[in-house]
Parts: C-alpha cells; structure tokens; sequence
C-alpha cells in the first residue's frame, strides 16, 4: 500500500464526499528521503510532465558560504551537530533544512532541502 496525496473522504462538518475516480499515478506521494552522511547516492524519481527529482540519500560535500567575504566554497562534511525539526533525526544524524552541521571550514547551517533538491548547501554560522 503506498503514500497517496487526494482529497480528504470528508468535509469540514464531517459530511462524506462521494469518491468519483480511482487514485491516479501523479497523486502518488513518498516517504521522506533522510540524508545521511556518507559517499554521495542520489535517487531518481519520476515527476509530473518531463520533470525529474534526484533526493539525495547520502552526501559527503557542502556548498559553504561565507557571508562576511560574500564567497562559496566547496567543503568535506565532517559531523551532524544538532537538528532541530526531530530529536530523532538528531541521534540518527539526518541532514534536513535547518541542520547545523560541522565541515572543514567550520559550523554551518544548512539552507538547502537536500531530500527534495538533491544539493546540501550551507552558510557559516
């Protein structure tokens, strides 16, 4: 059985809603893809029209900006520090959006979405 994204069977006041059509494949929804560090592995998933995703499963290097020199360099991920959005993806080591992590240049945060976009980047804290 997989993740669907329709309509709810009901309304606000809880009156049913007839279904009128069978589950359609762009309704299709996922779990969440949990980077994790480690030798970069990509997935690739197919998305409404020619549109292609590629969540990012494992990854090794950062994107890092540095925002008193305005420059991006490319670092080595050395360490998850602290994740906030769950306790959980804290102790597991997760990289979501909001992820403080540790890198070759120093601590950063991470700005980017690397489950949905694939690419971790990050500013220095």
């Amino acid at each position: 059985m997989g993740v669907w994204h329709r309509r709810s069977s009901r309304t606000n006041t809880g009156a049913r809603i007839r279904k009128f059509r069978s589950k359609r494949k762009h309704q299709l929804g996922r779990t969440p893809t949990e980077t994790l560090m480690g030798e970069i592995k990509r997935r690739l998933i197919d998305s409404r029209s020619k549109n292609k995703k590629m969540p990012a499963l494992r990854i090794d290097f950062v994107n890092v900006t540095d925002p008193s020199k305005n420059e991006t360099y490319r670092a080595e991920l050395l360490d998850v520090e602290k994740n906030e959005a769950n306790m959980d993806y804290q102790r597991r080591k997760v990289i979501t959006r909001g992820t403080i992590i540790k890198t070759s240049k120093g601590r950063a945060r991470v700005t980017s979405r690397p489950g949905q976009h694939g690419v971790l980047n990050a500013v220095l804290i």
